[in-house]
């Protein structure tokens, strides 16, 4: 081989050798992983109260049929004597829709509705403790 194709082969084996480093340097970043979405499920606040003795509350919205109402008591004024009931009523007919809670003494619970979403509100009964209600709609989203 003479010095000429000798240089030529060497110059090619280069150009060869560049070109390739190049094509792998330039091809584009492989795509970042895209965070896995879980729905969770979870509680907004609507409406709450607090007082002592009988009440009707004004109505309040729920939109997705999916509710809660926290309720507790306490100060009661005579050990055993006290009573609670919170009554969940449909403001589009007045109708009963259920008892949610019906409770002597102090305490606290949750009680679940599941409901066709439209206005409702509660009527309270209370005699010798303080109460407080809250009610929550459940929502449903992405993390």
């Amino acid at each position: 081989m003479n010095l000429r194709a000798s240089i030529l082969k060497s110059t090619a084996t280069t150009l060869l050798a560049a070109t390739a480093l190049m094509l792998i340097s330039c091809r584009p970043d492989s795509p970042k992983p895209v965070p896995e979405k879980h729905t969770i499920y979870g509680w907004r606040p609507v409406v709450s109260w607090s007082g002592h003795g009988n009440t009707q509350t004004e109505s309040f919205p729920i939109g997705s049929g999916q509710w809660r109402i926290k309720w507790e008591t306490s100060n009661e004024i005579s050990p055993g004597k006290g009573r609670f009931k919170v009554i969940v009523h449909s403001l589009v007919s007045g109708r009963f829709v259920m008892v949610a809670a019906d409770h002597q003494g102090v305490g606290k619970d949750v009680a679940y509705l599941a409901e066709e979403p439209r206005q409702f509100f509660l009527d309270i009964e209370s005699h010798d403790v303080d109460w407080k209600i809250s009610v929550e709609e459940g929502v449903i989203g992405e993390q």
